[in-house]
């Protein structure tokens, strides 16, 4: 095959930028002449990517900071109307975040650019219109949770399931000792994982809340991990780590799936990281803060009852959620006593996190991608 291809891709978050860097490396291996253009982070940029925007400025959450942001993301959008116009790519491939990218689907296919969506909006949680939006303006969507399919085909969306991500992207690089040694842990100890996220906002809402959570429990016995996400702002994460100077903690900077793997306990904010650790197999308690305006409009509008991925996929409130005003440092130290004081509640939780590991396993999501796009892009097999 020696046609080259242009592929224009957005993602505006870190766990996209994951996930579409997987898929865009299988796809250079495959595909001799290909060219990256569009949105996304460091490990898209290292697959080829040439970035038209700084990607840390899509690292927003909740609809009051959107709005916030409105002009930005006008701007955006009318880059990449001129891009697409001037400069016409073979295939767009949105990744998620779908508040910009169900906008951008219109311009793409106004302008008879085929898209593929990877990762679906979650239509199913709230705002269900948006699925007529897949309908009209995206030729194919690629999900990762397995009852997606049957709720797309319900309304005539064409969809395939390409297993979930995280399946083949997590892998862990130190045993526990190395893990210990490298941060300076006491392996004799349990370890206490905190996540707080990898967005600035999150990391205001939460980081402050899980360091008075550590200071209640018991420092003898544990020890206190802190992911610290290379997305965050260094500086606003280390003032606020240095808020609480008598606790003594650790920061975990990379190795997040170790931390995930080695803790007895993870406290995590919602989303992807949830997942990624009920995967591994180690029970967290899933947190969420926003913005009381924020809140309070997606109250209105999201129509399920629980949060956090593991408990959805498993459609069972199998791990604690706290949200907005139950989220407190005193009940994120009453639910981490409960199961860590429980072998039997710890153990029930893993065996029921190691049956969501079962539906999500099983499909290389990245080999999956490559055939709808090999089909796409009209490229025999």
């Amino acid at each position: 095959m020696n046609r080259s291809f242009t592929i224009f891709w957005l993602a505006g978050e870190s766990s996209g930028d994951l996930h579409a860097s997987k898929v865009m490396q299988r796809m250079n291996a495959d595909f001799p002449n290909l060219r990256h253009v569009g949105i996304g982070g460091k490990l898209m940029q290292e697959q080829g990517l040439k970035p038209l925007f700084p990607f840390d400025r899509f690292a927003i959450m909740g609809f009051v900071e959107v709005l916030r942001h409105l002009g930005f993301f006008i701007k955006v959008q009318n880059k990449i109307r001129k891009y697409i116009q001037i400069d016409k790519p073979d295939l767009a491939i949105l990744v998620d975040y779908p508040g910009l990218n169900l906008r951008v689907a219109r311009i793409l296919d106004d302008e008879r650019i085929p898209v593929l969506y990877y990762i679906c909006p979650q239509f199913w949680a709230w705002k269900r219109k948006r699925v007529y939006d897949l309908k009209d303006n995206v030729r194919h969507v690629a999900v990762i949770l397995p009852f997606e399919k049957e709720l797309l085909d319900i309304y005539n969306v064409s969809a395939t399931y390409v297993g979930h991500p995280i399946a083949e992207e997590i892998k862990l690089e130190l045993d526990r000792e190395a893990f210990a040694r490298f941060f300076g842990l006491d392996p004799e100890k349990q370890w206490i994982g905190f996540l707080p996220g990898s967005r600035n906002a999150e990391i205001s809402k939460l980081l402050p809340i899980f360091l008075e959570a550590a200071a209640l429990l018991d420092p003898d016995k544990y020890q206190f991990l802190f992911s610290k996400a290379r997305s965050v702002n260094h500086h606003s994460y280390m003032q606020i780590m240095d808020s609480a100077p008598r606790l003594k903690k650790y920061i975990i900077d990379g190795y997040n799936y170790e931390l995930m793997k080695y803790s007895e306990l993870l406290i995590s904010c919602s989303g992807t990281a949830t997942l990624e650790a009920a995967f591994i197999g180690t029970p967290s308690i899933v947190c969420y803060k926003a913005s009381p305006l924020s809140y309070w409009i997606g109250r209105y509008f999201v129509r399920i009852k629980r949060i956090g991925l593991p408990n959805i996929v498993l459609e069972e409130d199998v791990l604690p959620e706290l949200v907005q005003e139950n989220l407190t440092a005193k009940t994120i130290a009453a639910n981490a006593f409960r199961i860590l004081s429980d072998p039997d509640y710890a153990a029930e939780l893993r065996v029921k996190l190691f049956k969501l590991r079962g539906l999500l396993e099983g499909k290389k999501t990245s080999v999956e991608m490559l055939k709808i796009i090999r089909k796409l892009l009209k490229i025999d097999a």
